[in-house]
């Protein structure tokens, strides 16, 4: 049914992705579906890294942690904007399509008050993508 699940990720709140982690994992393992790990970064220092190859081999490194956690093929996919707080559905959605992804599993939270204002990014995911897209809460 799938072949290809697009996963986005916050490699700065990794522990809060379990759920769908765990839920990408065995929707591949089911379908035998390849899963893309995909994060965007600014091309300024953070948090994570320090630059956008070094984003790009910790994005990798953890790819390779959810292969082996979980034996599914895995690959990654780093995108550098020059601002991810703006660019991030945006670049997800583009994404979507480049990598030829026909899902897409990602993390949310419970909505609240805010999000009646300010759409959370799963919400702006699940409304706009060309492809089915699974929110975990």
């Amino acid at each position: 049914m799938y072949t290809h699940i697009m996963v986005p990720v916050d490699l700065a709140h990794t522990g809060r992705l379990d759920k769908a982690l765990t839920c990408a994992a065995d929707l591949a393992k089911l379908y035998g579906a390849r899963v893309t790990y995909v994060a965007v970064t600014a091309a300024a220092p953070g948090a994570v890294a320090h630059n956008p190859a070094e984003f790009a081999t910790k994005l990798a490194t953890f790819a390779e942690t959810q292969r082996t956690a979980h034996g599914i093929d895995v690959r990654s996919h780093a995108i550098t904007s020059h601002d991810p707080t703006v660019d991030l559905d945006p670049a997800l959605l583009k994404t979507v399509g480049e990598i030829g992804a026909d899902l897409v599993v990602m993390a949310s939270h419970v909505p609240n008050l805010t999000d009646y204002i300010w759409p959370s990014n799963g919400g702006t995911i699940a409304g706009h993508a060309k492809v089915s897209v699974m929110v975990v809460r």
